[in-house]
């Protein structure tokens, strides 16, 4: 069997949508395992960029199937939307199916997160993307969520419609005085994407074991990322699942033993998106220069995105809670031009020095880093094919990387485009 991961290390953004792309087209199933539509997947083909939100990144290349997996909650309207967006530009789409225990977002999720973050106060605000993920997985774990199999039952989708509804509209009335949604209206929409994606809701989980079985190469996609994860992040300015390695085996439904390697994609500098400790963030000209060359603006929300230097030590945590097989190292490229570039490899809190991220954000949020200062490069690297090509400082810097966090780096990534890849060692 050949089961890969490919994760976040840091706070999500850092171009595992084009590694996932890259390696698309060897995979006969690209499986994607949790979160939802607020995650924002750029692929650049050909100079066209893509962004999908909830689609697999394999999706692009439409060898293998794409699944999207128990573990991920679906908001059909978004799905048929990208759908109809692939469709348009000639892309084939009938290589997709989608777990039928996978939850449904429902429109009063999306309300509801609105206006919970809409009411919170400045300082308790989380920066949620207003898309519904976190009151859908709440009705998940308060078992009254509705999955894609209840869509092939339309008479029992309207009973738990009907119970569901009536809760949150008692919440909206009473607690934020908010207008109720209709209970007819939804019922509609939803019959009308049920019959638009009932061929397309599966059992995933003996499709994929059968797959691993045989020997398929199955590829794992998460989407945000480590420091997101719901019990080892900044919480609570996380996300509401495991986007870890771990998370492959709930949000899959496959065993640990199926996983051969696990690919940490991280950008040779560090960003975040949302409110939340950031402790190498750079609230000056080079953090402008970062996200200006960077382009650094969120693919789902369009927000600016907070810029700073690597962080290590946010690499090494990372490193060691996936058990990362090995490292694809992105957007390098964008430090081309600076005299020094500087890495986290320790905090300083409260006069005690850190080497791992601590549990308590508020403490978090008083951090200062500490930096080693390495000489930049000058060279535009984004048509290099070979390591060897790369200036030496460039290498140098990867080097370090590469000694800090255990781990081999695999690829390094010199441009946006899926062509713009220097492998190190083969993946």
């Amino acid at each position: 069997m050949a089961g890969y991961v490919v994760v976040g290390t840091q706070w999500g953004d850092e171009g595992k949508g084009k590694i996932i792309d890259v390696l698309g087209h060897k995979a006969d199933y690209v499986v994607r395992f949790q979160g939802g539509n607020n995650a924002g997947h750029t692929v650049v083909v050909d100079g066209e960029k893509f962004i999908l939100h909830l689609l697999p990144s394999g999706m692009l290349h439409g060898n293998g199937k794409c699944i999207i997996g128990p573990g991920v909650v679906v908001d059909p309207k978004v799905l048929l939307k990208e759908l109809s967006v692939l469709d348009a530009k000639g892309a084939k789409t009938d290589h997709l199916f989608i777990s039928d225990r996978a939850q449904l977002i429902m429109p009063y999720h999306v309300t509801l997160d609105i206006l919970k973050e809409d009411s919170a106060t400045d300082a308790n605000r989380i920066g949620t993307t207003r898309r519904g993920i976190g009151p859908c997985y709440a009705d998940k774990i308060s078992r009254c969520g509705i999955r894609m199999v209840d869509l092939l039952d339309m008479e029992l989708f309207a009973k738990k419609l009907k119970l569901n509804l009536e809760e949150k509209n008692m919440i909206f009335d009473k607690i934020y005085n908010a207008p109720a949604l209709s209970y007819e209206q939804i019922l509609e929409d939803y019959k009308g994407y049920t019959e638009l994606l009932k061929h397309r809701i599966i059992d995933s989980t003996p499709i994929i074991h059968q797959a691993l079985k045989d020997d398929k190469f199955v590829l794992f996609e998460g989407a945000q990322a480590m420091m997101l994860d719901i019990d080892h992040g900044n919480y609570p300015f996380v996300t509401s699942s495991s986007p870890t390695a771990g998370g492959v085996t709930v949000g899959a439904g496959v065993s640990p033993r199926s996983i051969n390697r696990i690919i940490g994609v991280m950008k040779a500098y560090t960003t975040k998106v949302g409110a939340g400790p950031f402790v190498t963030e750079l609230n000056d000209e080079t953090g402008e220069t970062l996200r200006a060359v960077g382009h650094e603006y969120g693919a789902t929300t369009g927000r600016p995105r907070r810029c700073g230097w690597l962080d290590l030590v946010v690499g090494k945590y990372a490193t060691d809670i996936n058990g990362l097989t090995d490292i694809v190292i992105t957007k390098i490229d964008c430090l081309s031009g600076m005299d020094t570039i500087k890495i986290c490899t320790a905090y300083e809190i409260d006069g005690k020095i850190h080497t791992s991220i601590p549990a308590s954000t508020e403490s978090l949020m008083r951090a200062k880093p500490i930096y080693e200062e390495l000489p930049g490069w000058q060279e535009d690297i984004t048509q290099m094919k070979n390591y060897e090509e790369l200036p030496e400082n460039c290498k140098n810097y990867i080097k370090r990387m590469e000694e800090f966090l255990e781990c081999q780096i695999t690829v390094v990534s010199v441009g946006p485009d899926r062509t713009q890849n220097i492998f190190l060692k083969d993946i």
